[in-house]
């Protein structure tokens, strides 16, 4: 049970949890609708609460919340719903951030600023479902704003997506996207030739990657050792993925475990084949 402080549109109300000095946010469809100060309410199944409590890359959730239209709140709150049906569990703490990121890029819209996301392309692969689940954010835009959302945008809210999902930063979930690219990159010159990205050994390539990075952050380690008959079958490959790996390795100021470099340079070679 909950005891109204604010009714913030028909859709959200602030509230205080019965018996403790506790604040939450309170979404659902006519969940505000009529509700006075101190009415208490008892949220259904189809509303969400959010604690105020929270802290994330971009602050305290009680003062995000002071500076945010309730809207805002609503539309991250939809894109959390529809990743918690693609997903699973998801990490309701985002929504602030989320509504928060929703809300600047809005105002950079209607001031006709272009925000210009390089990784676009990478993230749309490496987080492919996430990416879907952001796409959402263009409808419901369309529809209370008629405006348009640049792909740039949807790129970095599919991040955001990512972070409720895997319990990551949305700056981890970044370097591990811009280090995907060096690392593609580098394999492009080494080789001298360009990467199909329509292919499904890109994707591999790109998800192996993605994978690699996200397993030196965390100290994961692959217990079996590849390399003697992967640097013996595939030797060009072998060698451009060592390269990668100290260039990774680098990039995350974390040295890459040896048994890497196999795993690496098996994806190399079914990308480029017998081209090399």
């Amino acid at each position: 049970m909950y005891r109204v402080i604010k009714a913030l549109n028909h859709n959200a109300v602030l509230a205080l949890e019965a018996g403790t000095s506790r604040e939450y946010l309170i979404l659902g469809k006519g969940i505000g609708f009529g509700k006075k100060v101190s009415e208490r309410i008892e949220p259904g199944a189809e509303s969400t609460v959010y604690s105020l409590t929270t802290v994330s890359e971009r602050g305290k959730a009680k003062e995000l919340l002071k500076e945010l239209e309730p809207v805002w709140l609503e539309m991250a709150n939809e894109i959390l719903c529809a990743a918690e049906k693609e997903f699973g569990e998801v990490d309701r703490d985002v929504l602030f951030p989320l509504a928060d990121h929703i809300a600047f890029a809005v105002k950079r819209l209607e001031r006709g600023e272009v925000i210009a996301n390089l990784l676009t392309q990478d993230i749309q692969v490496l987080f492919y479902r996430e990416y879907k689940v952001a796409s959402l954010l263009r409808d419901l835009l369309r529809e209370e704003r008629e405006m348009e959302l640049p792909e740039d945008e949807i790129g970095y809210v599919a991040l955001h997506v990512h972070s409720a999902t895997a319990g990551e930063k949305v700056s981890s979930s970044m370097q591990i996207a811009a280090a995907v690219r060096e690392c593609v990159t580098l394999i492009e010159q080494d080789t001298g030739k360009q990467i199909d990205v329509q292919t499904l050994a890109y994707n591999r390539l790109m998800n192996h990657i993605k994978y690699m990075a996200a397993r030196v952050m965390t100290g994961e380690k692959l217990k079996l050792d590849m390399n003697k008959y992967i640097s013996h079958e595939y030797p060009a490959s072998y060698k451009i993925a060592e390269t990668v790996c100290e260039h990774l390795g680098r990039h995350l100021k974390k040295p890459l475990p040896e048994t890497e470099t196999g795993y690496l340079a098996m994806h190399i070679e079914r990308v480029y084949g017998e081209e090399m």
